[in-house]
């Protein structure tokens, strides 16, 4: 790329913790630097542990750059710039796939990841805005960003990568990160639901690619009910019945909002959808698992209000064989969206409303 260091340059001196890195084709991508920090500086109820983004293969890393910009796609490559229209119809392993395709370090980004910038919009005050309502927030009467695409209703449907106001931002400055409400929904690596049971991959090792996430891999991981522990996981994709009891957290829809439990009373072939903020543990599940859930995103803070989460919704299966996980909200879902929402669909699934983003750790690769 033709004036490099200039250009990397011009960014810094507007937002210092941005940067342009260049993938293995030489295409830019704008990233923002997020440093590492303890569960206890984003939760109420976090220990003194680094949060789970910031461990990858067993050992620390100093922070992940995370993509500025939902990703387009430019041949079978994905990148990160303003003024975009973001890819969308797309499934989650082809969306892995553009994204390693970038070169070493480069991955989807990981529900650790997310999770990690989340709870810290969260703990700071900044619940960002986007375009979760044809073109605007609905939350917001004046403000528009640039309309990419409008469907046959002529709204507008997807807006330009970074156009929005700075409410749009997750911190609420021309440096932050931009729609993580709204615009499409974003796959997430890492975490999958299978017959209700949560499965992960432990901390962020879903950011190498060495850790393979298809769906027989031997890297997903269930957690202990009890101790919060990775433990082999109870429920198989190629078991057609599933396992509805064990020791294990698995998703229950009691009294009309979804329950970690280690057991499950309500099989739900269908969607069901509660606030974020009335997702709850039961009583089988312990302090560490929690502790470990709270930081994923998953559960609400210890203490939390409703409120606290702006409506955010989590939509759920737990009578499905396999499920990924996609977080934000899309242009459709309205005040539901934001850095709390989520959905998932099986791994083959695509649509106009998902798309994605990169990350970047050098230490990988």
């Amino acid at each position: 790329m033709a004036n490099f260091d200039l250009t990397n340059l011009a960014v810094k001196m507007i937002c210092p913790n941005n940067t342009v890195q260049l993938d293995d084709t030489d295409l830019p991508s704008v990233l923002v630097y997020i440093p590492k920090f303890k569960n206890s500086d984003v939760l109420e109820g976090g220990d003194d542990s680094v949060h789970p983004a910031f461990i990858v293969n067993g050992k620390q890393i100093s922070g992940f750059y995370y993509s500025k910009y939902q990703n387009h796609v430019n041949s079978g490559v994905a990148y990160s710039l303003p003024a975009e229209d973001p890819t969308a119809n797309i499934t989650f392993d082809t969306a892995l796939a553009r994204c390693t395709a970038k070169g070493a370090g480069w991955h989807l980004s990981t529900n650790a990841e997310w999770a990690a910038i989340a709870l810290w919009c969260k703990k700071n005050g900044f619940m960002p805005y986007g375009n979760n309502s044809y073109g605007k927030d609905t939350r917001e009467s004046n403000y528009r960003a640039i309309p990419m695409t409008k469907g046959t209703d002529g709204r507008t449907n997807h807006v330009a990568t970074g156009t929005g106001p700075l409410s749009w931002s997750h911190d609420q400055t021309p440096s932050g990160i931009w729609d993580l409400n709204g615009n499409v929904s974003e796959w997430q690596g890492g975490i999958r639901t299978v017959w209700g049971e949560l499965q992960i991959l432990e901390n962020n090792d879903a950011a190498d690619p060495n850790n393979p996430q298809n769906a027989t891999s031997t890297c997903w991981k269930a957690i202990n009910a009890t101790t919060g522990a990775l433990v082999e996981p109870e429920c198989s994709t190629t078991d057609m019945t599933g396992t509805t009891s064990g020791n294990t957290v698995r998703l229950d829809w009691v009294s009309n909002a979804w329950v970690f439990k280690n057991s499950i009373t309500n099989v739900q072939q269908d969607y069901k959808s509660c606030t974020f903020g009335k997702v709850t543990a039961g009583s089988t599940i312990g302090e560490a698992a929690k502790v470990l859930l709270r930081s994923l995103a998953l559960l609400p803070d210890e203490g939390a209000e409703e409120a606290d989460y702006d409506g955010d919704m989590v939509y759920w299966h737990n009578g499905i064989a396999e499920h990924c996980v996609h977080r934000g909200g899309s242009l459709l879902n309205g005040s539901h969206a934001g850095v709390f929402y989520v959905y998932s669909h099986a791994r083959s699934y695509s649509g106009a409303s998902i798309g994605f983003r990169s990350a970047y750790i050098p230490e990988i690769g």
